[in-house]
């Protein structure tokens, strides 16, 4: 009996201690399970969360760089309608919660509506301040959203900027959801396999060797395998390869759950990217993308002989198209203008071209040699010469025509440049020299235009703030009667007295300040003034002489043109009768119609207008018909051989009694003989200005001739 109590004892006490560590087998079985659970849990709502993140902070950081390229102009130009189209693109976007635009100040420019309720108001959130005061793309974060933003500049000035606020409740709630699935398809699992250990703890170790090996291979091992696969896929791997998932139980679920999130990531990235590198306008490559290709084809063309060239294509007076005929008729006419560019490119391009659209009115055109003994020098002239031909067709939107030209500047690599900056920068320089020497064009690029571009600048900036500085003058130049030699007024002219450089051309400057708009706030300046002189000249006793101003196109295209006139003539006294204006053929083919009524408005309370260097344009007699204007003044080139050419003196004697049967009066230019002055009065001339009548003097002298 004691022995079968010892037995059953022992017995017992293996049992029971065979008992104990089976339980504790199963107890660190479980705990091993939790912690694994747990574990992949975390690392699954990690790498979700992680790349759910990322992802959208990407693709905030690269919508809002985009749109604040796309601001620039508007923003500049204070295009509401344009701005407007970019934020509602923006803000129809499921996951956008707002858009706003923004000034330099902080105050909301545009908000994505119809009626802009908050136009004005100043951002007041608590990230405003942060974001009006970044100089760089910049991303925070609230509980309820991610909101991303960017400066607006143009050069080094800043315009304001954008920001965009992507809702983060629904990313939250998307992320709960494949939380809770996972958690439940991970408990569902732990439940399954503490019961099957429990129904074989007789097995022990090989039980629980099994366990684990199946737990290894059938829960960690494609877990990690998803881990790694979100590693990739963060990275911008998206080809990257997923567990084989033919399993029908919850690890297969999980894997093809998240087969198909990294599909629509990728689908996402995809979509993302053709916005990024595509413009929305023409369906043509922007320039994002034509840099990115830029860069890679001069590593590619580097060492091996080949050449490169780049055109820098810009069309001629875009500006006024959008001014005159709207925003959907411009876009109507770039559509048009570049389906003509993308066929003549692919045609004399082929394969070894890039086409793209750089912003606003420009396009730029890679032309590569396909082999070492290709001329692209060659190439690149036949394509620019066929560009110009093909842009200076008529293009017909809404049953109108519409004539335009583009000018084109043209580089070369390694010839020119051997980075894609200076390379990009050669053929803007190489443009603008098409367009100052007479648009419709192309132009190679050479040092001598660099040293023109830095010479231009120079000017614009000693140009800057000269009249303030007293360096800018007024002169007149006496308007005399051809039939007895009577003074009847002056023809204001500015001078520019260089406190380095002496006496700079006006032919030099007067250009760089039309260029640049200087002319905007140099050419008020020089209207007050010579109505202040003019009112002095009648204080002497010269009380009926006029005075003649210089007025270009920039001026007249200003909308308040009229009022400045009139302010001035105000602030003097001057009587309107006394002041004439002077424009160019240039200055009214902008806009016609606007033209006509500015003029219209001018000579109704007395102004006159006339047209300076008649007959040195095109289309001169048409605008006598169309425009109101009192007056012709002839070109000088004709004066000055009218007494040896008798062209040039058949056509003065033509245009004198063309005017007259108009009822205008003709002033001749350039008078600088006795005799030429007896020509022009025998054919009628009324009035004439030259270095024999006078030469341009200042008010002092000028007072001392009418006293």
């Amino acid at each position: 009996m004691r022995f079968f109590d010892g037995l059953h004892a022992k017995f017992m006490a293996v049992i029971g201690f065979a008992l104990v560590m089976m339980l504790a087998a199963v107890v660190l079985i479980w705990q091993r399970q939790t912690t694994t659970q747990e574990a992949v849990l975390q690392l699954s709502q990690d790498a979700t969360r992680t790349l759910v993140y990322d992802r959208l902070r990407q693709r905030g950081e690269s919508q809002v760089s985009q749109a604040a390229d796309l601001l620039v102009n508007p923003s500049y130009y204070f295009d509401l309608d344009a701005i407007g189209a970019t934020t509602r693109s923006i803000l129809n976007q499921p996951d956008v919660s707002y858009v706003l635009v923004f000034d330099a100040k902080g105050s909301i420019v545009h908000d994505g509506s119809g009626d802009i309720p908050t136009f004005g108001q100043q951002m007041s959130d608590p990230l405003a301040r942060q974001i009006v005061a970044a100089d760089g793309l910049q991303v925070l974060k609230t509980d309820a959203v991610m909101d991303v933003s960017a400066p607006i500049r143009l050069g080094d000035q800043r315009l304001g900027g954008v920001r965009v606020g992507y809702s983060l409740g629904k990313i939250r709630a998307e992320e709960a959801h494949v939380n809770r699935e996972i958690t439940e398809r991970l408990r569902e699992l732990g439940r399954r396999h503490l019961a099957w250990i429990g129904l074989l703890l007789m097995m022990l170790v090989s039980l629980a060797v099994l366990v684990g090996l199946l737990l290894q291979r059938a829960l960690v091992r494609p877990i990690r395998q998803l881990s790694d696969a979100a590693r990739e896929i963060e990275a911008g791997n998206f080809n990257t390869v997923l567990p084989i998932n033919g399993r029908k139980d919850e690890v297969g679920t999980l894997v093809r759950a998240f087969a198909r999130m990294a599909d629509s990531i990728a689908r996402h990235d995809r979509d993302m990217r053709r916005m990024a590198y595509t413009d929305s306008l023409t369906g043509l490559a922007n320039r994002l993308a034509f840099r990115e290709t830029l860069d890679h084809r001069l590593m590619q063309l580097r060492g091996v002989g080949r050449q490169l060239a780049l055109l820098f294509a810009d069309i001629d007076d875009f500006k006024r198209v959008n001014d005159t005929l709207g925003h959907d008729v411009g876009d109507e006419v770039l559509i048009q203008f570049a389906n003509r560019i993308r066929e003549s490119v692919e045609r004399i391009g082929g394969d070894a071209s890039e086409l793209a659209r750089f912003g606003g009115d420009e396009f730029v055109i890679l032309l590569y040699g396909e082999t070492e003994q290709t001329d692209v020098r060659a190439s690149a002239a036949h394509l620019a010469e066929t560009l110009v031909a093909e842009l200076s067709r008529p293009i017909v939107v809404q049953d109108r025509q519409v004539f335009l030209g583009t000018s084109i500047g043209v580089t070369l690599f390694p010839e020119d440049a051997s980075g894609a900056t200076m390379l990009m920068k050669n053929g803007d320089i190489a443009m603008y020299q098409a367009k100052v020497a007479g648009k419709n064009g192309y132009r190679f690029y050479s040092r001598a235009m660099d040293q023109a571009v830095t010479r231009r600048v120079r000017i614009e900036q000693d140009l800057r703030g000269a009249w303030e500085r007293g360096e800018l003058s007024l002169v007149y130049q006496p308007i005399y009667r051809v039939a007895d030699k009577t003074l009847l007024g002056a023809e204001a002219l500015l001078r520019w007295q260089h406190p380095v450089h002496g006496q700079v051309a006006p032919s030099v400057f007067i250009d760089v300040a039309e260029q640049s708009g200087l002319i905007e706030t140099i050419g008020p300046a020089v209207i007050r003034a010579a109505c202040k002189d003019a009112v002095r000249w009648r204080r002497e006793g010269a009380d009926e002489l006029f005075v003649s101003v210089n007025v270009s196109a920039r001026q007249l295209r200003s909308g308040d043109f009229s009022d400045l006139v009139m302010s001035a003539l105000a602030d003097s006294g001057l009587p309107p009768r006394l002041m004439h204006i002077e424009l160019t053929e240039t200055a009214v083919l902008g806009d016609e119609e606007q033209a006509r009524q500015i003029l219209a408005s001018l000579r109704d309370v007395g102004i006159k207008v006339w047209l300076d260097d008649f007959g040195t344009g095109f289309s001169g007699l048409s605008h006598l018909r169309r425009v109101p204007v009192d007056g012709v003044k002839i070109d000088r080139s004709f004066i000055a051989d009218v007494m040896r050419d008798p062209d040039d003196l058949a056509l003065t004697t033509a245009i004198i009694a063309m005017a007259h049967s108009l009822g205008m009066t003709v002033v001749a230019e350039g008078v600088e003989k006795e005799g030429q002055c007896d020509l022009l009065r025998a054919r009628g001339c009324d009035l004439a200005q030259g270095y024999w009548l006078g030469h341009p003097m200042n008010m002092r002298d000028f007072t001392t001739l009418v006293g």
